[in-house]
């Protein structure tokens, strides 16, 4: 408690404080001093008794004599020198006796004595029933002495002291009750806080997370926490009086730790790191901090040490510098440090009048290879890459992965473009061996690359890097599994597909947007069954755009969830005005992309285009790639299935040319496979493509599905079809593409085509 927390009434009762002695007293020197304060005490209680008979009678009664000067003068001594307060209760007449000697006396013969007669003072509230206590035990004979600690109001100013008071009983009745109660008290205020601030830093050692110990002159252990137990596994027993040396690792030779100690001996502190070994051999790195302090005499240095395992700390440092400047899966540099490395080499070859180039490497169609075969066979597809790059351009140039399949090379010391050229092709080369992953799985891989040069196209890294970057894409368009070297003139290609993009989002309101519709002749019913929905661009700005162009533009942006779902009403409407014309058997075909069957709600979009048009969902078939269809087949089979819940189709489009899983397919709640025209334009020409075609059409069957073969052009490619049993055909034999009008108006003339029929009959 602090000082005015409560006080009790001063006619309560008697008390009188105490404090336990200082813990750094032993138990030994502890018993001789409450021997001897006992003594004091009978002592002045003697003294002070016949002091107070002779001051009670009056002076012609009490001779003053020598004698009774010199017990004066011994009881002033006594309390002068041990600085205690005399005491003196009437338990009678409740009233108390103070004496205590003058504390500013320099000397004996200087000594006076101050004395008090008072009411009891205040004793704390909170101390009271405990002083009581202890009072009531030593009068009733409980207790040889009354001894109590507690806090009084001495002076009765409201400040409160901490006293320790010590008495007994000096006179009683006929009867045996006590009449009187004497002995001494003494201020340990000043103790008290000091043992309180002690117990204070014990406990801040005790609980500390970092590891304390102290250390003598002698650089031997006096002291440690239970931090530094559990990070050294030393306790205290196994270290007091063994030299700081226990800890000692062999990575730190005497040198530095002269120069250690030397530093400590000249500042008073030392603080760094070092490698320590814990009590089971385990070495451990420690940042530490060492200071001076003199002992409790003041003649000798103790050393206080504070040491914190810092040893995952910095491999978790290591690791995450190893992050900001690796990539973790290949374990090739990544966009920063290639950076760093670029800047490097432009700096060195413009002192040196030199060349630098930047080769932008992107794996073909890897986003279909990884959404068929999985994630994790496309980690190991991009480490069998990098380590192919790698080792074809050599240790001596930056080999970097930027994200996803993309890679980058950084060549220095080249005397012109044709060097830069020349690896590229020895990249391009090294792709034409298979991707070997063991377990006999072999995959082949093509890059297409993108060259730029400094200072030929570009004077700073992230110029280089997009220069690099659009011949890459040129290269792409180039028909893949090729080089480009960058020309200014790509800048302008890359200019116009940004502003094209720009277009696209204002054709919906313009109505720029509309669909034409394929023809699709049933080869079973000798009838046009049904068509295929394809969208088509009339810019204001840019003319006729074609589906390769603004199909990924709508798609990278996000507009095909817009366009699609204005595209699938469109259809319905059209084929709901088919319907009412005549023709209620006519089905429609609609591209799904792979945006809009991502985001999980397609059947829901689906139903309520139904709704609004009227048309029975029999008469709808969603067309799906391969690609699209395995980017997430788990996922997208859920979405598909909801689809087919509804009584729509589903046509898988394309097929043969992705890497779809058989057993996905047969998993899948597929109803038509459509055969991509890329086997079909070569029939009869090539028996491979012959082979492919006839297997697709067989396993389309056995997987009970509708075939249909896209593309076809020709009477020849019409009559293989007819012979190996594919159910459905579209393409340029039966019609193009027409308009909604143009459509109808041929399946009007041309529902039976005479000619077709008699091809194949």
């Amino acid at each position: 408690m602090h000082r005015g927390e409560g006080h009790c009434h001063p006619m309560q009762s008697l008390a009188v404080t105490a404090l336990a002695l200082p813990a750094a007293l032993s138990l030994p020197r502890l018993a001789v001093m409450l021997l001897a304060l006992a003594v004091l005490v009978v002592v002045v209680a003697i003294a002070t008794r016949r002091y107070w008979q002779a001051w009670q009678r009056s002076p012609q009664e009490v001779p003053r004599n020598d004698a009774l000067r010199e017990r004066d003068d011994h009881l002033k001594l006594a309390l002068w020198a041990s600085g205690e307060h005399f005491w003196d209760y009437d338990l009678v007449r409740r009233r108390m006796h103070r004496m205590r000697a003058d504390e500013n006396a320099q000397h004996s013969a200087e000594i006076t004595v101050v004395t008090r007669q008072s009411d009891m003072p205040t004793i704390h509230e909170l101390d009271m029933p405990l002083v009581m206590q202890r009072l009531r035990s030593h009068l009733q004979g409980e207790t040889p002495l009354f001894m109590s600690e507690h806090r009084m109001d001495l002076n009765g100013n409201g400040n409160w002291a901490w006293v320790r008071a010590r008495g007994r009983v000096v006179e009683r009745d006929q009867d045996g009750r006590p009449l009187r109660i004497a002995g001494t008290a003494r201020d340990i205020t000043a103790s008290r806080n000091a043992e309180y601030e002690h117990r204070i830093a014990s406990e801040v050692m005790r609980t500390m997370s970092e590891a304390v110990a102290v250390l003598d002159w002698n650089h031997q252990f006096i002291a440690i926490n239970e931090a530094f137990t559990r990070i050294t596994g030393y306790t205290d027993t196994e270290v007091i009086g063994q030299p700081v040396a226990l800890l000692d690792s062999a990575q730190h030779d005497d040198a530095f730790m002269d120069r250690m100690h030397a530093e400590l001996e000249r500042d008073g502190r030392w603080s760094g790191e070092l490698w320590k070994v814990r009590k089971d051999g385990e070495e451990i790195l420690c940042k530490i901090e060492t200071n001076v302090v003199p002992d409790a005499s003041g003649q000798r240095r103790l050393y206080v040490l504070v040491l914190n395992d810092i040893t995952e700390q910095k491999r978790a440092e290591q690791e995450l510098r190893y992050l900001a400047n690796y990539d973790t899966l290949t374990s090739l540099p990544n966009r920063s440090l290639l950076s760093e490395r670029l800047s490097r080499a432009i700096v060195r070859a413009r002192r040196e009048n030199g060349r630098v180039a930047v080769l932008f490497i992107d794996l073909d169609r890897f986003k279909d290879i990884n959404d068929s075969l999985g994630h994790a066979t496309g980690d190991r597809i991009l480490r069998a890459a990098a380590a192919r790059v790698q080792q074809t351009v050599g240790a001596q140039h930056t080999v970097a992965r930027l994200s996803g399949d993309e890679f980058t090379v950084v060549l220095e010391d080249i005397s012109s473009a044709q060097d830069a050229e020349d690896i590229a092709q020895q990249i391009i080369t090294a792709f034409m061996q298979p991707l070997s992953f063991g377990e006999r799985l072999e995959l082949s891989v093509s890059p297409s690359i993108g060259i730029s040069l400094y200072p030929d196209h570009a004077q700073v890294p992230t110029d280089l890097l997009k220069h690099a970057d659009t011949a890459m894409y040129q290269a792409k368009a180039a028909g893949r599994h090729t080089y480009q070297l960058y020309s200014e003139s790509m800048d302008e290609k890359t200019r116009h597909r940004a502003i094209l993009a720009s277009a696209l989002r204002r054709a919906l309101e313009r109505n720029e947007l509309s669909l034409v519709y394929q023809p699709r002749l049933s080869l079973k019913q000798q009838r046009i069954t049904g068509v295929e929905a394809l969208l088509r661009w009339q810019s204001k700005e840019f003319g006729e755009v074609s589906p390769g162009q603004f199909i990924p533009l709508a798609e990278e942006s996000g507009l095909i969830l817009e366009i699609g779902a204005w595209a699938l009403r469109e259809a319905l409407q059209t084929l709901r005005s088919w319907h009412a014309q005549g023709f209620p058997d006519l089905t429609v075909a609609v591209n799904v992309s792979a945006m809009q069957l991502q985001r999980g709600d397609l059947a829901d979009v689906v139903a309520r285009t139904l709704g609004e048009t009227g048309v029975a969902a029999g008469f709808l078939e969603l067309e799906l790639t391969e690609s699209v269809i395995m980017a997430n087949p788990e996922k997208n089979a859920d979405t598909l299935r909801a689809c087919r819940r509804l009584g729509v189709f589903i046509a898988i489009d394309d097929f043969g040319t992705g890497y779809s899983s058989l057993a996905y397919l047969k998993r899948l709640p597929l109803t038509t496979l459509k055969i991509d025209q890329e086997f079909v334009s070569d029939l009869t020409h090539d028996v491979d493509d012959e082979a492919i075609t006839s297997t697709i059409i067989n396993m389309g069957h056995s997987l009970s599905l509708n075939v249909i073969a896209e593309g076809v052009e020709t009477a020849a490619q019409l009559q293989f079809l007819h012979d190996h049993g594919c159910d459905e055909i579209q393409g340029h034999w039966i019609a193009h593409a027409l308009t909604a009008e143009a459509c109808l108006q041929f399946i009007r003339e041309h529902g039976l085509r005479p000619a077709a029929i008699k091809a194949v009959s």
